[in-house]
């Protein structure tokens, strides 16, 4: 049986350069980087060699990388951060709707701790509106934090427009990165941004590797305190292996890009077409601005976990919703955003590729899926006299 892992969003494999690469730290050079002898030296020195590599990635300089442990963490630490090293000045944060649930979540937390939140709407493709980012800005604002593309619905935005307002506008500018960050190109000059989280193992690093990238100049309040690590604003001892992996896989992403983005592309069209061509199966997120790997749908009268199940059956591993919310037993909220009726919502389904993925493998799985979602309407009571109803969310929405 055919075994085809489409779900990059979630996490990459390990490449092996970077796996080569982060072996020695795990055993010869294990010392800790604060030790001022040769082991805790030799330490330190990869650390900061991965820190310009990382840096290089996003066209930062490496003084402005703070390294944490995921994502989630980096997210945490740049809303948190930001709104408690600017609280004097107004406490006022503007989000979309449509953010990772460690940015929604940092919001509704930081409204208990009396702070105000505006949660900006996004329109069918899941696309904020820069204009709406402009309104919503008043004198009390510090902090604006919206996604630059979206792990559910693959939808990249308009975050150089965004951020050119903020820096109008005197407000800090965030974006959540970690989908996009070694997927497609990511300058921190052009997108106007002061603080961007991305994570290692989006683009073949390993798990437990993040960062977090503060302009120079910007003002943070740290999450951890204790030692004098990375600054004085991440303390404790530092996950050396990780590190130097992150920094491998920067690397190579710098390297790669390009012919990755070309490869997973062709293969994404190819998966899309074919599945546009099954009733009641609907696109979501932007058709063009989107990226490269990603594929997101809806299927009308199936649950997604159903179709989860039958394909892992197959051979086919992939996702329904967000890798963080994909076992609650409820509408995505993201969905609901773009309009997606509840009921519809919960016959999502996200495939996303990697360079590993073959042009035989998508032949398999446009051979299969379409297969699955009949077999899956044959047994829904919900599917009974579907054909030529009128209003569903599938015609609404193309």
């Amino acid at each position: 049986m055919n075994k085809i892992y489409l779900d990059y969003v979630a996490t990459n494999p390990l490449h092996p350069e970077v796996f080569e690469a982060m072996a020695p730290y795990f055993k010869e050079h294990f010392g800790n980087p604060l030790s001022i002898y040769e082991p805790g030296m030799h330490a330190r020195e990869a650390i900061e060699n991965a820190r310009e590599c990382v840096a290089a990635l996003i066209n930062a300089k490496p003084k402005e990388i703070i390294f944490t442990a995921s994502g989630a963490e980096a997210n945490n630490f740049a809303v948190k951060g930001i709104a408690y090293a600017n609280q004097s000045k107004g406490k006022h944060i503007i989000v979309s709707k449509i953010e990772h649930h460690s940015i929604l979540n940092t919001a509704r937390f930081l409204e208990k701790q009396g702070f105000a939140v505006t949660y900006l709407p996004v329109d069918k493709y899941g696309t904020v509106n820069p204009a709406d980012v402009e309104k919503a800005i008043i004198k009390e604002t510090i902090l604006v934090s919206v996604i630059h593309a979206s792990p559910e619905i693959g939808t990249i935005q308009h975050v150089e427009e965004i951020g050119r307002i903020a820096k109008q506008k005197g407000v800090i500018f965030h974006t959540d990165a970690v989908a996009s960050v070694g997927n497609i190109p990511v300058d921190v000059q052009s997108l106007n941004a002061d603080l961007i989280s991305f994570a290692a193992h989006q683009f073949y690093g390993p798990k437990g590797a993040a960062a977090l990238y503060v302009k120079e100049g910007t003002r943070i309040v740290p999450l951890i305190y204790g030692g004098i690590q990375e600054g004085g604003r991440r303390a404790g001892t530092e996950n050396v292996p990780a590190i130097v992996g992150m920094g491998k896989a920067a690397e190579l992403a710098k390297r790669d890009l390009r012919k990755r983005i070309e490869h997973v592309k062709a293969l994404r069209d190819k998966l899309v077409n074919n599945a546009l061509k099954t009733d009641k199966v609907l696109l979501t997120g932007h058709p063009d601005k989107r990226l490269p790997g990603h594929a997101s749908f809806v299927v009308e009268y199936i649950e997604g976990e159903a179709m989860l199940l039958l394909l892992s059956a197959k051979g086919v591993y992939a996702a329904s919703g967000s890798a963080c919310s994909s076992k609650a037993l409820k509408a995505s909220p993201v969905l609901i955003s773009i309009g997606i009726p509840a009921h519809v919502a919960q016959g999502s389904v996200v495939f996303t590729l990697g360079e590993e993925i073959t042009d035989n493998d998508i032949n398999y799985f446009n051979e299969t899926f379409p297969q699955i979602i009949s077999r899956l309407r044959e047994i829904s009571p919900y599917a009974k006299g579907w054909e030529g109803t009128e209003g569903s969310a599938c015609t609404a929405q193309k």
